[in-house]
């Protein structure tokens, strides 16, 4: 045995105070546009901050769990959208700008600080707590806003003109919704609602417009991580709706099997996505790289929707017909989440490459999506819902299997990974 110290581990550049020491490594600015690290991995920091986000999404799908109607469905969609936005400005931000510095840390746990207070109000969001929830979401985009706004200030002249768009867009939206904190329930919702899809709207169109002739890479396997541990943390919203639903009811074989079914569907959700979408570039042009972050939203929420769904699939178990709100809360997510797949694969760098195999699974994606809503349309038995939309997700899944094994997709994929 040797008596030498053992060698000490490597540690990154930016992991330890540079420069003047610890002023430098507090007050760092952050990266300009253009210095990506493409060689980075998702950071525990990352992660912890994912893991608020849980919180939020989680009390947004118990308040629709507990009110399966149009209205509970509408008001999920459009506080989902609020948190959506802000995970995405958060993620993006440490993505394209971050460092591993106590500057970045302090910014995101100011955020965090944020997020869970929104947590508390997130639960009666179309109430009078939506009123607090404004007020904080609003000073969240003011805390967001100097963040880009931090980058725009030295950024190159050249560079500058879609930062400030998107500032601006910012701005706007932080006058919107504390605008709406005086409002009714009803208004302020109209007044979130119109935020939601005029923000994702306009900022794509600043996102088409600045990738048309891209300068630089932006995409990086660790931005492609980020959304599929997105998409991961989500479906543990399925998990924790079938363990409510077990808890909350009486148990039998029928209601338990229902349970174990409902949760196998979103083991669906997870397989289409792993295997069709996740930990595959998108394309670095506009038009392609927009609709793939935004095309993301509709998907997440509708996993996020399937989990309060479990509640009242397992709740109803025994019924000789599904609840017509339930059967089409669960048929409409599941045909949602393949359609926004349809959507999402042309968006990817390797399309052009298996472009037979790839369209055959879009128009499988699609008939499975109206094979989808034809079941919730029918309402069968809980136990035989789940069991349908299961059915159809692993179908997608063996259909594309089978078809990209043929065309060597997945056997190049393999051998990549055993490299």
């Amino acid at each position: 045995m040797s008596d030498s110290a053992p060698e000490p581990r490597p540690v990154s550049a930016e992991a330890v105070p540079l420069g003047t020491g610890t002023r430098r490594w507090l007050f760092r600015p952050p990266r300009r546009h253009g210095e990506v690290d493409t060689g980075r991995s998702v950071s525990f920091l990352e992660l912890f901050y994912d893991l608020v986000y849980v919180v939020l999404i989680g009390q947004a799908a118990h308040t629709l769990a507990e009110d399966v109607s149009w209205r509970g469905t509408a008001t999920f969609a459009v506080v989902f959208g609020l948190i959506w936005i802000a995970w995405l400005n958060g993620t993006l931000f440490y993505e394209l700008h971050g460092r591993e510095d106590g500057h970045t840390r302090s910014l995101i746990f100011v955020q965090m600080l944020l997020l869970s207070l929104m947590a508390v109000y997130v639960g009666h969001a179309d109430g009078d707590d939506g009123r607090t929830l404004a007020a904080l979401y609003a000073l969240l985009l003011a805390l967001l806003s100097y963040q880009w706004y931090s980058v725009y200030r030295q950024d190159r002249p050249e560079l500058r003109k879609t930062p400030r768009r998107y500032l601006i867009v910012m701005v706007v939206g932080i006058i919107v919704v504390a605008a709406s904190v005086p409002l009714s329930a009803d208004a302020r919702l109209a007044v979130w609602a119109a935020f939601v899809v005029g923000w994702c709207g306009v900022e794509c169109v600043i996102l088409i417009f600045w990738r048309r002739t891209p300068s630089y890479d932006v995409v990086t396997e660790t931005m492609v991580e980020r959304f599929g541990l997105f998409i991961i943390i989500v479906l543990g919203e399925v998990v924790i709706g079938v363990v409510n639903g077990l808890t909350d009811t009486e148990r039998s074989a029928l209601v338990t099997t229902t349970g174990l079914l409902g949760l196998a569907v979103g083991f669906g959700f997870w397989w289409n996505y792993a295997d069709l979408v996740s930990r595959r570039l998108p394309r670095e042009s506009g038009h392609s790289l927009a609709t793939w972050i935004f095309m993301h939203l509709p998907l997440t929420m509708a996993v996020a929707a399937a989990g309060a769904g479990m509640v009242g699939l397992v709740e109803h178990a025994t019924d000789d017909r599904a609840p017509v709100a339930v059967s089409w809360l669960m048929s409409g997510s599941v045909a949602v989440m393949l359609i926004t797949t349809v959507v999402l694969l042309p968006t990817l760098a390797d399309y052009d490459r298996y472009p037979a195999a790839y369209k055959s699974v879009q128009t499988v994606l699609v008939i499975a999506a109206v094979v989808a809503l034809l079941v919730g349309w029918s309402r069968p038995a809980p136990w035989l819902l789940a069991l349908a939309l299961l059915l159809v997700l692993f179908a997608t899944w063996a259909f594309a299997f089978v078809r990209w094994l043929r065309q060597g997709l997945l056997i190049n994929e393999i051998s990549a990974g055993s490299r």
